[in-house]
C-alpha cells in the first residue's frame, strides 16, 4: 500500500514538473507602411526580459515563454513604438503577431516612445472607429465566438429586437446600411439564415480562429468602400503557420468547429512560401431543439479557407473563400403548447446557400514608395424562402421566394507615399446577376424576374500631417454609376469626404469629419416586377446620407482613453414602400425578404446624438470598453415633413464589456447591454386574422407603443491549461444572469383549446412568452 501511495505521489510530482516545463513562443514580422521589412526592430514582452530583434526579412521569434497574457511591444529608430495588448501565449496554437510601424517626425536618431502605443485610429478615419483583436473577440461573454455579435456591443450599435439577431443597427441607421469586407474583399452575406436585401441573421458564419483583428467604422468611411451608409465592418484574417502543421477544435453551445493550418511545399526549408488555413463548422442546435421539444430545426454548415503564397520579396497572392449551407425547418412538438404552436404556424422554411471567394495580389514597389492591391472576387446567394398555410404538412404555399444573387468584382487600389503625402486611388467594377421567382398571395403578386447589369466606381484620397504630426488632414471622394437605373449618372453620386484631427494639447485631440455617402438599393428592389411584368423600380435613386461628426479625445496613458463625439446623419432618396407607406428603414430586421415590392425613393431621414466612450486596454490585468450613446432616429414616408421614429429609436444605449486576468490562467469577463424604450409596429389584428398565418403589421400606428427597456448581463469564466502537445481552454457562460425579461412585441396566434383544436369562430389570442431565463452554456477549445 505504501509503495502504491509513493508511486502515486511521484507520478503527481512528475506531472506537475512536466507542466512547469511547458513553454510557448511568439513570432511574426515587422514592416513599415509601404510593406518594406524592417531589420533590427526590437520586439519584447512588457514586464519581462524576453525579447528578440527582427532579421533581414523582418521576422522575429521569442522562445521559452511561460504561457499567459502579455503586452507585446515593438520599437525602432525613427518609428513610433507600437503595442499589441492582451497577447495570449499558449504551448500550442499561438498565432503570429505582425506589426506595421509608422514613421515619426519627432526624432530620427533615437527610438521614439512619446506616442507609446496610444490607442490610435487611422488618419483617414480619426473618429467613430473601433478595433478588436482576435483575443478580445474569442473571450467576449455571451457571443459564442460570433464575431458579429461582438460588434453589436461596440459603441453606438443597437441590439436587435429581442437581442437574438446579428443586425448591425449603427447610430440610428437601418440594418442594411453596413458593408462587410474580408481581407479587402466585399462579402455581402456574413450570417446564416440572412435576410435577403439586408445582411442580418441569427448566427454569424465567420470563424473567429481565422481573425487577426476586426475594425468597425461608424462614420468617416474610406473612399475605397462603396455602398456604406452607416458602417463598414472589416475583418482582417491571419495567415497559416509557415513552419509546421497545427489546428484547433472548438465545441460550444450551438456548434462544433475544426480548423487546420500549416505550410505547403515546404520541402527541407525552415519556412514555406505557401501556407493554408481551412475550417469547417457544424451546428447541432437542431438536435438539441428536438430533444427539448422546440418546433424549430435550424441546421447549418459553414466553411472558410485562405491560401497565401509569397512569390518574392515584393509580391504576395492570397486566395480566400467563405460559404454556408443553411436549412431552417419546423416540426410539430409532441405536446400542445400555445407559444410553440404559434411559432410553428408562422415560421418560414429557409434553404440558403452562400459562397464568396476572391484572389488578391499585393505588389510592393521596389523603391519603397508604396504598393498596389488587385482583387478579383465572386459572391453568390441562393435563397429559397417559403411560408405555408399548413407548415406541419408543408402544404398551401402563401409566400415563396426562389432567388439567386451573384456578383463578380474587380477592384484595384494604389497607395503611394510621396514625401509626407499619402495618396490612395483606384477603381472597382462588378457584374451583377439576379433572378427571382416569387409567389405572394397575401399581396396578390406573382412574378418571375431576371436582370443583369454592370456597376463601377472611382475613388481617391490624400492624407498629410502638418506641424510635427499635430494636425492630420485627409480628403477623399468617390463616384459610382451602373447600367441599370435610369435616373443616375456618375456625377450625380459624387461623394466627397474630409477628416481633420488636431492635437491642441499633449494627449488631447479634436477630431472632425464631414462626408456624403451613396448606396444602390438592393437587388430585391431593382428586380421587382408587378403583375404586368414591368420593372417598376428601375427609376430609383441611390440613397444618400450626409454625416457630420465632431469629437474630443483624451489619452490617460498608453493604454486608456476617453472620447466624446457628437454626430448628425441626414438621409434623402430613401426607399418608401408603396404598399405600406413606410420607409424601408423600418423593415428588414426579421425573417423576411426586404424590398421585394414597389417602392418610391422619396423618403427622408435623420439620426443625431452624442456618444461617450472609455476604453482600457490590458493594464494591471484589466481591460474594458464602456460607452453611452444618446440619439434620435427618425424617417419619413411619402409625407417628407412628417418624421416618425424608427423601430430602434431607443434614445439611450449603454454597453460595457470587460475582463480581469486572474492567476494560473483564470479569467473572468462580463458584458452588459442596455437600450431604452423602443417603438414597435403593432399587429393589425383584423388583417392578420384574415390572412393567418401571415402576420400583418399596422404601419399607420408606428410609434404609438413602445417596448420596455432592454437590459442584459452576461458572464463568462475561462480556464486555460498548457501541455506539451496541446493547449486547452474551457469556458462557462451564463447569458442574462440577472434573469431579466427580454422585451418583444406581443405575439398572436389562433385561439385554441387545451388540446390544440382551433376554437370556432376563429379569433386571435395573445401568446404569453417567457424570456427571463438564465441561459448557461459550456465551451471547449483545444489547440494542437
Amino acid at each position: 500500500m505504501k509503495i502504491k501511495n509513493t508511486v502515486l505521489i511521484l507520478s503527481i510530482l512528475f506531472v506537475s514538473h512536466m507542466h512547469a516545463q511547458v513553454y510557448g513562443e511568439l513570432s511574426g514580422n515587422v514592416t513599415d507602411q509601404t510593406g518594406q521589412f524592417i531589420l533590427g526592430a526590437s520586439v519584447f514582452l512588457e514586464g519581462t526580459e524576453k525579447g528578440a530583434q527582427t532579421d533581414f526579412d523582418g521576422n522575429y521569434r521569442i522562445e521559452n515563454i511561460t504561457p499567459g497574457s502579455y503586452n507585446l511591444i515593438v520599437s525602432y529608430v525613427g518609428f513610433e513604438t507600437q503595442t499589441k495588448f492582451n497577447v495570449i501565449v499558449k504551448s500550442k496554437g499561438t498565432p503570429t503577431n505582425n506589426f506595421v510601424l509608422k514613421e515619426s517626425t519627432e526624432a530620427l536618431d533615437e527610438v521614439v516612445i512619446s506616442n507609446a502605443n496610444k490607442i490610435s485610429r487611422p488618419k483617414e478615419t480619426p473618429l467613430s472607429t473601433q478595433s478588436l483583436s482576435a483575443v478580445e473577440i474569442a473571450t467576449y461573454p455571451g457571443s459564442n465566438n460570433d464575431v458579429v455579435q461582438v460588434a453589436q456591443t461596440l459603441p453606438g450599435v443597437s441590439p436587435s429586437i429581442g437581442g437574438f439577431r446579428n443586425d448591425l443597427i449603427i447610430r440610428g441607421g437601418a440594418p442594411n446600411e453596413t458593408v462587410y469586407y474580408l481581407d479587402g474583399i466585399e462579402v455581402p452575406n456574413i450570417n446564416h439564415f440572412s435576410t435577403q436585401g439586408s445582411a442580418g441573421g441569427p448566427v454569424g458564419l465567420i470563424n473567429v480562429s481565422f481573425i487577426d483583428n476586426v475594425t468597425l467604422s461608424t462614420s468617416a468611411f474610406g473612399a475605397q468602400y462603396d455602398n456604406p451608409l452607416s458602417g463598414v465592418l472589416q475583418f482582417s484574417q491571419r495567415q497559416g503557420n509557415n513552419r509546421g502543421f497545427n489546428g484547433n477544435f472548438r465545441i460550444s453551445a450551438s456548434e462544433a468547429a475544426l480548423t487546420l493550418e500549416g505550410p505547403l511545399f515546404k520541402g527541407k526549408n525552415e519556412e514555406a512560401k505557401t501556407t493554408f488555413l481551412v475550417s469547417a463548422r457544424r451546428s447541432y442546435l437542431q438536435f438539441l431543439f428536438e430533444v427539448i421539444g422546440l418546433p424549430f430545426r435550424p441546421n447549418y454548415w459553414d466553411y472558410q479557407y485562405k491560401i497565401n503564397h509569397k512569390i518574392d520579396t515584393y509580391n504576395d497572392i492570397s486566395f480566400i473563400g467563405l460559404g454556408s449551407i443553411d436549412d431552417f425547418s419546423v416540426e410539430a412538438p409532441d405536446d400542445f403548447d400555445a407559444e410553440q404552436q404559434a411559432q410553428l404556424d408562422q415560421a418560414p422554411f429557409i434553404n440558403q446557400r452562400t459562397n464568396a471567394m476572391g484572389l488578391s495580389w499585393k505588389r510592393r514597389f521596389k523603391d519603397g514608395s508604396g504598393f498596389m492591391e488587385t482583387t478579383v472576387s465572386n459572391n453568390t446567394l441562393v435563397n429559397e424562402f417559403t411560408r405555408y398555410e399548413d407548415p406541419e404538412n408543408e402544404t398551401g404555399v402563401i409566400f415563396s421566394n426562389d432567388a439567386t444573387e451573384s456578383e463578380t468584382k474587380l477592384r484595384y487600389q494604389l497607395t503611394k507615399f510621396i514625401d509626407d503625402w499619402k495618396l490612395t486611388t483606384g477603381f472597382n467594377t462588378q457584374y451583377s446577376d439576379y433572378s427571382n421567382e416569387t409567389v405572394n398571395l397575401t399581396d396578390n403578386n406573382i412574378f418571375n424576374t431576371e436582370i443583369d447589369f454592370f456597376k463601377y466606381g472611382l475613388f481617391a484620397n490624400v492624407t498629410k500631417s502638418f506641424f510635427s504630426d499635430k494636425l492630420d488632414v485627409s480628403f477623399g471622394f468617390r463616384v459610382d454609376d451602373d447600367t441599370f437605373t435610369e435616373e443616375n449618372n456618375i456625377l450625380s453620386t459624387f461623394s466627397p469626404r474630409l477628416s481633420l484631427s488636431y492635437e491642441f494639447k499633449e494627449n488631447w485631440r479634436l477630431n472632425g469629419s464631414i462626408g456624403r455617402y451613396y448606396k444602390l438599393p438592393p437587388y430585391t428592389i431593382l428586380g421587382f416586377r408587378n403583375n404586368n411584368n414591368v420593372l417598376v423600380n428601375q427609376d430609383v435613386d441611390y440613397t444618400v446620407s450626409d454625416h457630420y461628426v465632431l469629437g474630443l479625445q483624451h489619452y490617460f496613458g498608453p493604454s486608456s482613453s476617453i472620447s466624446l463625439e457628437g454626430f448628425y446623419k441626414r438621409y434623402d432618396d430613401y426607399p418608401v414602400s408603396v404598399l405600406d407607406g413606410v420607409s424601408l428603414a423600418n423593415k428588414g430586421a426579421d425573417f423576411e425578404i426586404l424590398g421585394s415590392e414597389d417602392v418610391s425613393t422619396v423618403g427622408k431621414g435623420r439620426s443625431y446624438g452624442a456618444e461617450l466612450q472609455f476604453q482600457q486596454k490590458l493594464t494591471n490585468n484589466f481591460y474594458g470598453i464602456f460607452a453611452y450613446t444618446w440619439f434620435y432616429s427618425e424617417f419619413t414616408g411619402f409625407d417628407r415633413n412628417n418624421y416618425l421614429p424608427s423601430v430602434w429609436d431607443s434614445r439611450h444605449l449603454i454597453s460595457f464589456t470587460g475582463g480581469y486576468k486572474l492567476k494560473k490562467n483564470w479569467e473572468i469577463s462580463t458584458r452588459y447591454r442596455f437600450a431604452g424604450n423602443t417603438p414597435f409596429v403593432p399587429t393589425d389584428l383584423n388583417a392578420t386574422l384574415a390572412n393567418y398565418p401571415e402576420v400583418i403589421l399596422d404601419y399607420d400606428r408606428l410609434g404609438e407603443e413602445k417596448l420596455d427597456t432592454f437590459s442584459q448581463l452576461d458572464l463568462r469564466i475561462d480556464k486555460k491549461w498548457n501541455f506539451k502537445n496541446l493547449s486547452l481552454n474551457v469556458f462557462i457562460e451564463a447569458q442574462n444572469v440577472l434573469g431579466q425579461e427580454i422585451p418583444e412585441p406581443t405575439q398572436f396566434g389562433l385561439n385554441r383549446d387545451t388540446t390544440g383544436t382551433i376554437v370556432e369562430p376563429r379569433s386571435l389570442a395573445a401568446i404569453e412568452t417567457e424570456s427571463g431565463q438564465i441561459i448557461p452554456s459550456i465551451g471547449i477549445v483545444i489547440d494542437f
